[in-house]
């Protein structure tokens, strides 16, 4: 049996698990954390030369972004001016990635990824606030 398989597996049957009882809170947390991995994967392919894989994983990367994108729900908002600046921010992400991969840019990738994690870390500080649903 080849050992990264079965470890690639066991983190797929983990992943199922935990989206199967995660809050709608802690799933965009979970999307936030994997930009910031798909990121990280393309910024070290990049600097080992793999183009191929960088473009992938920054591919992963800007598909999860859309999907944040797509998440923001202007019905159940109290402020549309700062959901419209999210909207706008998760747009610029996107352009952004998508300018990292065709220059095979780190710094862009470095740019993105701190936008999401300063994003990520507000998100989590309000992690104790929200309701579960």
């Amino acid at each position: 049996m080849n050992p990264m398989r079965a470890l690639r597996q066991y983190q797929k049957v983990n992943s199922h698990a935990q989206i199967s009882e995660a809050n709608p809170h802690r799933l965009v947390q979970m999307l936030m954390e994997g930009g910031l991995d798909r990121m990280a994967q393309a910024k070290g392919a990049l600097e080992r030369g793999d183009v191929a894989l960088k473009g992938l994983m920054l591919g992963k990367a800007v598909d999860i972004i859309i999907g944040l994108r797509d998440g923001l729900n202007p019905e159940k908002t109290e402020d549309p001016a700062s959901l419209q600046q999210l909207d706008n921010l998760y747009a610029y992400m996107t352009t952004r990635l998508m300018e990292a991969n065709r220059d095979n840019n780190a710094e862009i990738i470095d740019e993105v990824s701190g936008l999401l994690e300063t994003l990520k870390s507000g998100w989590d500080a309000i992690a104790g606030t929200t309701p579960q649903a």
